[in-house]
């Protein structure tokens, strides 16, 4: 596979590209960021976008690929609701549409666990409403995942300091059905991506049963 992957000088972003490198079901990844993730890989290449809201469709530089998974976005946590809604809905459909939509890609937005209809929070009704364009969309695969705690890939650089003290809560987050770790994160995302799955929609239990399957 040939894959895109945003937001990698974020923790998840950081963790998916860390974990494709090392995936021998990878061939290429095209980092899309806007600044350099500071890796070197022969299977890295890099797209420095100082603006995505200035991505126009059919960009050359996205096409040849096989799949997105989008790890960009932003914390609600004291962010004014129209930036969080441009960072988490404008953006990654501004992205879909500059990448196809085709019907031979995968579109994979990463979300957050308590994303849903019944949520009446504000980031979650944002959330949610991305997940459902991108489904409208005609990719031959589009989900919303929708993972909780995730323990960080070895090597990783960009971590808060909280984030930090979160992995040592992973063992008690992974026993109450919370965690996964962010390798599993990318393996299910390259599944379902190449085979597809039961729902649109990835949540914890759903990575780890893909994990179980891959080992």
């Amino acid at each position: 596979m040939k894959v895109i992957v945003t937001g990698t000088t974020g923790y998840v972003g950081e963790g998916i590209l860390l974990s494709c490198l090392e995936d021998g079901r990878i061939e290429k990844v095209l980092s899309v960021s806007r600044r350099s993730c500071g890796l070197s890989h022969p299977k890295l290449e890099e797209y420095l976008v100082p603006d995505f809201l200035a991505i126009r469709p059919g960009d050359e530089k996205l096409q040849g690929y096989d799949a997105v998974f989008f790890c960009l976005g932003i914390s609600s946590v004291g962010c004014p609701e129209d930036m969080y809604r441009i960072t988490c809905h404008d953006i990654p459909l501004l992205f879909a549409e500059a990448v196809g939509p085709k019907e031979h890609m995968s579109f994979i937005y990463l979300s957050g666990a308590g994303t849903g209809e019944s949520n009446p929070q504000k980031w979650a009704k944002v959330k949610t409403s991305t997940e459902k364009a991108l489904l409208d969309m005609p990719f031959k695969n589009a989900f919303g995942f929708r993972p909780a705690f995730m323990k960080p890939y070895e090597g990783q650089r960009f971590i808060t300091g909280v984030q930090k003290t979160f992995r040592y809560f992973y063992p008690l987050m992974k026993l109450f059905g919370q965690a996964n770790t962010i390798r599993d994160v990318e393996n299910a995302m390259v599944r379902v991506s190449r085979e597809g799955y039961s729902s649109p929609y990835i949540s914890v239990k759903d990575i780890r049963k893909l994990a179980l399957k891959q080992q």
